[in-house]
C-alpha cells in the first residue's frame, strides 16, 4: 500500500455499493441530486448491488428516490444526475464483479468507494477492492457502525488499513455532518466570554438528551444487533462531549480539532453498570424481529465524568432513547449558583441557576439563561433568556456536505481511528455487564431509574417538544 499517495486531489468518480438498499434511497440520491443542483456533481456515479437491474431500473429508482424526498423541483438538475449513474450487477464475493467495476470506471483513477452495505459485508468488499487493484490512488467510505466493541473497531480498522491509506478512509457519523454540531465548535471558540467560565470552578454539570418519538420502525432485527448504547451513545453523544470538552486547538485544521478530541476521549472514565441506566419501551419485544424476551435497550442514560484538569468532578449526563416524549435534541450547561445569597432567590430552592442551552433539533437556537430583578422594592427577580434562533433554511443536508468532502479529500467531519477506538474503550465495560433494561410507557421521558441518577444534580431539563414545521 502506498502511503505516500496524494489525497488532496478530489475523486473522479463515485462507487456506490449496495445501491439498492434503504440507505441510498433515503438519502444518498438526494444528497446527490442535491449536489447535482448546486453544480457539485459532474463524474459518473456507479452503483454496484447484487439484484439483477438494468440501468433503466436504477435511473427509475434513483427518481423516485429524490421525488420521495420531496426536493423534486429541477428538471434539468434531475436529467443530469441520472445520466451519470451506471450500474454494475454481481455478488461481492465474485472477482467478477470487481472485473466489470474496473471495466465500467474506464479511466477515473480515483475512484471514491461508498460502502453503503451492512457491516458484516465491509471486509468483503474491501478486500475485493484491493485485489482487482481499485484502491490505489481511491477513497474508501464507510458507515457507521465501526464495530461492536474494541476487539472489532480494531480489526475492522486492520482490515481498512491493510488496502487503504488511513487519510484515505473517510468514516461517516452522519451527526458531525450537521450545521448545529458544527456550531458547537464555533461558537465556543469564535466567543471571547466563554472561556473564563468553561471548567470545573463554574459549570455544576452538563446535560444532552438526543430523543425520538418514534419506534424501531420495523427495523427491530437491526436494532437487536446494536442497541442504543452502541447506535446512539458511544458516536453521536460522545463527539457532543468531544466538542464541547475540549480544549482549544493549536490551530485552525481538522487534524488540530481532532487530536484534542481524542484527548477527551482518553481522559473519559470508563463507565462502571452503576453509572448506566437501561430502558426498553413498552411493546418494543412485539415489534417484527425483536427476539422473544429480548434484552436489548430502547433508552440509555448514563452520567459520565472526564478526569482532566479543566472538567475534574463534573458530572456529564446523556440520555438518548425511542419512543420519548418528542423528537429533539439539546444540550443544557448548568452554571454553579452565586457563591453568597446576597438575595433572597439568587440561589434557586426550585428551578435552576443561570445556564446556556443549545437547541440542535428540530430548530437550531442558544440560549444564555440569567436572572432580572423584578420592578418594585423588594430584590427578587426571575430567570429569563437571551434567545438567538439561528436556523438556516438553505443549509446543506449532512449526507449532501459528507459526500462532497469525502469527495474532495476534506477529512474534518469524519471520524478518525484513535478516537474510535477510543470510545469503545469507555464504554466497553459494561456492554456486556450491565444492570437488566427496565419497561418504560412510550411518550414518557424514558424510566424513573434514570431520575435517580441525576437526581443530586437537580434533575433533567426536559426539552420543550416543538410541533413540526
Amino acid at each position: 500500500m502506498d502511503n505516500t499517495q496524494n489525497h488532496g486531489a478530489s475523486a473522479d468518480a463515485l462507487v456506490v455499493f449496495g445501491v439498492t438498499g434503504d440507505l441510498a434511497h433515503k438519502k444518498i440520491f438526494p444528497a446527490l441530486y442535491a449536489m447535482a443542483k448546486r453544480g457539485a456533481l459532474n463524474v459518473p456515479v456507479l452503483g454496484v448491488a447484487v439484484s439483477p437491474w438494468s440501468l433503466a431500473q436504477l435511473r427509475q429508482h434513483a427518481r423516485d428516490a429524490i421525488e420521495k424526498s420531496g426536493e423534486s423541483d429541477d428538471g434539468p438538475a434531475m436529467e443530469h444526475f441520472l445520466s451519470l449513474l451506471g450500474y454494475v450487477g454481481g455478488d461481492y464475493n465474485d472477482p467478477g464483479t470487481f472485473k466489470a467495476l474496473k471495466i465500467a470506471l474506464g479511466d477515473a483513477r480515483r475512484p471514491a468507494h461508498y460502502l453503503a452495505i451492512p457491516p458484516a459485508l465491509f471486509a468483503t468488499v474491501v478486500i475485493g477492492l484491493g485485489a482487482a487493484d481499485l484502491a490505489e490512488q481511491a477513497r474508501v467510505i464507510v458507515e457507521k457502525p465501526f464495530g461492536r466493541d474494541l476487539a472489532s473497531a480494531q480489526e475492522l480498522n486492520r482490515i481498512l488499513r491493510s488496502v487503504f491509506a488511513e487519510d484515505a478512509i473517510f468514516r461517516i457519523d452522519h451527526f458531525l455532518g450537521k450545521e448545529a454540531i458544527m456550531n458547537i465548535l464555533y461558537f465556543r471558540f469564535a466567543n471571547t466570554f466563554l472561556e473564563p467560565i468553561w471548567n470545573r470552578n463554574y459549570v455544576a454539570n452538563v446535560q444532552i438528551t438526543l430523543s425520538e418519538a418514534f419506534g424501531v420502525q420495523g427495523r427491530g432485527a437491526f436494532y437487536e444487533s446494536v442497541g442504543c448504547l452502541r447506535d446512539v451513545v458511544q458516536n453521536h453523544l460522545f463527539q457532543i462531549v468531544a466538542l464541547l470538552a475540549m480544549e482549544p486547538p493549536a490551530h485552525q485544521g481538522f487534524g488540530a480539532v481532532h487530536a484534542e478530541k481524542h484527548k477527551i476521549f482518553q481522559a473519559m472514565r470508563p463507565l462502571d453498570p452503576d453509572d448506566l441506566v437501561r430502558g426498553q419501551y413498552v411493546g418494543y419485544r412485539q415489534e417484527p424481529g425483536v427476539t422473544e424476551g429480548s434484552d436489548v435497550e430502547t433508552f440509555c442514560a448514563l452520567r459520565l465524568f472526564i478526569d482532566s484538569w479543566r472538567w475534574q468532578g463534573v458530572p456529564w449526563y446523556l440520555r438518548s432513547g425511542k419512543c420519548l416524549a418528542g423528537t429533539v435534541a439539546e444540550i443544557l450547561v448548568e452554571l454553579k449558583p452565586p457563591p453568597q445569597r446576597l438575595f433572597d432567590d439568587s440561589i434557586p430552592v426550585n428551578g435552576r441557576a443561570n445556564y446556556l442551552r443549545f437547541r440542535l433539533s428540530p430548530r437550531t437556537a442558544v440560549a444564555l439563561a440569567a436572572r432580572v430583578k423584578r420592578a418594585g422594592k423588594t430584590f427578587t427577580g426571575d430567570q429569563r433568556e437571551l434567545f438567538l434562533l439561528d436556523e438556516q433554511p438553505d443549509k446543506e443536508s449532512p449526507y449532501e456536505r459528507l459526500l462532497g468532502d469525502a469527495m474532495a479529500g476534506d477529512g474534518a467531519l469524519f471520524a478518525r481511528e484513535p478516537c474510535l477506538e477510543a470510545t469503545w474503550a469507555v464504554v466497553g465495560p459494561v456492554l456486556d455487564e450491565h444492570h437488566p433494561a427496565v419497561p418504560y410507557q412510550a411518550g414518557s421521558w424514558g424510566p424513573e431509574a434514570a431520575d435517580a441518577l441525576i437526581a443530586t444534580s437537580g434533575g433533567w431539563h426536559n426539552p420543550v417538544v416543538e410541533e413540526p414545521q
